[in-house]
C-alpha cells in the first residue's frame, strides 16, 4: 500500500547519510571518534554540566546504572506500572525487586504521592516514567529521594527534548537515561545515553559498558569485574550527531501534529479517552488514545486491522506491567493497578512523526471517529 501511514518513521537527511558514509570510508566504524563527538554533542545540548555516556539501547543503560549505583539483591525500586517492560525487566535482571505503583490515567506518569507510599525499607531507587515526553513532577520526587537517600533513575526514553519547568529533562537530577532507538524523537538506529552528575558514577559505567575493562597510561588492559559489552559504534554515532541538529525543529513538528489531533478529537472523544496535553515543554514522543473497544464491540486487533485497512498503522503502548505473563508468575496482580490496566487494554498510539503533514492527522481522525461511531 503506497500511501500507507505507519504509527512513526524516523527522518534521516542528505547530510547524515553522506556522514554515515564518511564513517564506513574511514575505517574506523566502532566506538571511536564520533562516539566522543556524540557524547560531547549532547552534554552540550543538555547543559547543567552534566557527563554523558552514549551505549547501545537505554535498557542497557538502565541495566548499567541500577549495576553502578549499588542496586542489586534485597533491595527494591519503585517502577510505574504503565511503562514498556524493560523498566521492570532491568530491576530484575540486578537481582532487585520491582515495586509497581498505579499512574495517572491521562497523564501516564506516576505522581510523586504514589511513589511515597510504596516506600519500604528495602527501598533503594525510584524510577520515574516520563510517559511520551510528559515530565513527571521531578522537584518533590527529587526531594523525597535525598530526604531518604534513595537514588533515582528517571527512565526518559521518552522524553530526549522535553522540558521540565523550563529545564531539558537530563540536565538535571540524579540519573537520566534517554533512548535513540528507530521510533524515538531522536535515532541512532538503536542506542541510548545515561546523563549523570555524580562523578563516582562514571568509572563503574565505563568498565560495565565494556568488559570491565581499565587501561593503564602505556595501554595495558586489566579487568576489574564481570562487565558487559554495550559500546555505541561511530556508524550510530554519525546518525545520532545528524538528528541532533534538527530535534528541536522535530520536536516543535510533534507538537504542531499533537495540537491537530487535539482540535480534532477534543469535540468529539471523552475527555479520559484522550493524554494530557501539558505545556509547551512536552516532546509529544507518541500520541496514544483510550478506545472503548467492549462498548464498540471490537476488539483491539480488529479495530487495528480496520484501521490498518483505511491505511493507517497503529501502535500499542503498552501493556501493564503487572499483567504480563512473566510478572503476574511473580505474584502481581494487575487489577492492583487500574489505571494501568485500563491504558492496557484500550490504548492504540496514533500516527506522530515530523515527516506528517496535517492532512494526515486529518485522515487519521477521520478513520478514527468513523470506527467510534459504532
Amino acid at each position: 500500500m503506497s500511501d500507507f501511514l505507519p504509527f512513526t518513521r524516523p527522518t534521516i537527511d542528505d547530510e547524515t547519510i553522506a556522514d554515515v558514509v564518511a564513517v564506513l570510508r574511514s575505517g574506523w566504524i566502532t566506538s571511536g571518534p564520533k562516539t566522543a563527538e556524540l557524547e560531547r554533542a549532547l552534554a552540550a545540548y543538555l547543559g547543567g554540566g552534566r557527563q554523558l555516556r552514549v551505549m547501545t539501547s537505554a535498557t542497557g543503560g538502565m541495566e548499567m546504572a541500577l549495576r553502578a549505583a549499588g542496586v542489586g539483591p534485597g533491595d527494591e525500586v519503585i517502577v510505574p506500572a504503565m511503562s514498556f517492560a524493560a523498566s521492570a525487566n532491568v530491576v530484575v535482571r540486578v537481582g532487585a525487586r520491582p515495586v509497581f505503583i498505579d499512574v495517572e490515567l491521562r497523564s501516564r506518569n506516576a505522581t510523586p504521592a504514589a511513589f511515597a507510599a510504596a516506600l519500604s525499607p528495602r527501598t533503594r531507587a525510584l524510577m520515574p516514567v516520563h510517559f511520551s515526553g510528559l515530565a513527571v513532577d521531578m522537584d518533590p520526587l527529587n526531594a523525597l529521594a535525598g530526604a531518604r537517600g534513595l537514588r533515582i533513575l528517571e527512565d526518559a526514553a521518552h522524553a530526549i527534548g522535553t522540558r521540565y519547568r523550563g529545564r531539558l529533562i537530563g540536565s538535571f537530577g540524579d540519573i537520566v537515561s534517554l533512548s535513540f532507538h528507530a521510533n524515538k524523537n531522536m535515532t541512532t538506529i538503536e542506542g541510548g545515553a545515561l546523563s549523570f552528575a555524580d562523578p563516582a558514577l562514571a568509572l563503574p559505567l565505563d568498565r560495565e559498558r565494556f568488559h570491565g575493562i581499565s587501561k593503564d597510561a602505556a595501554g595495558n588492559v586489566d579487568v576489574y569485574s564481570a562487565g558487559g559489552k554495550y559500546n555505541l559504534t561511530d556508524v550510530a554515532a554519525a546518525v545520532g550527531l545528524g538528528q541532533l541538529r534538527r530535534l528541536e525543529g522535530f520536536n516543535a513538528r510533534r507538537r504542531t501534529l499533537a495540537a491537530r489531533y487535539f482540535e480534532r478529537l477534543a469535540p468529539r472523544l471523552d475527555p479520559d479517552m484522550l493524554p494530557e496535553p501539558g505545556d509547551d515543554g512536552h516532546s509529544w514522543h507518541m500520541f496514544a488514545v483510550l478506545v472503548p473497544f467492549a462498548r464498540l464491540g471490537l476488539s483491539r486487533d480488529e479495530f487495528v486491522a480496520r484501521m490498518k485497512a483505511r491505511g493507517i498503522g497503529l501502535g500499542v503502548h503498552y501493556p501493564s506491567i503487572p499483567g504480563l505473563t512473566y510478572y503476574r508468575q511473580l505474584g502481581w496482580d494487575p487489577a492492583a493497578f487500574p489505571n494501568a490496566a485500563r491504558i492496557g487494554a484500550e490504548t492504540v498510539t496514533l500516527p506522530l512523526f515530523p515527516a506528517m503533514a496535517d492532512g494526515d492527522v486529518d485522515r487519521v481522525c477521520d478513520a478514527l471517529l468513523e470506527l467510534m461511531k459504532r
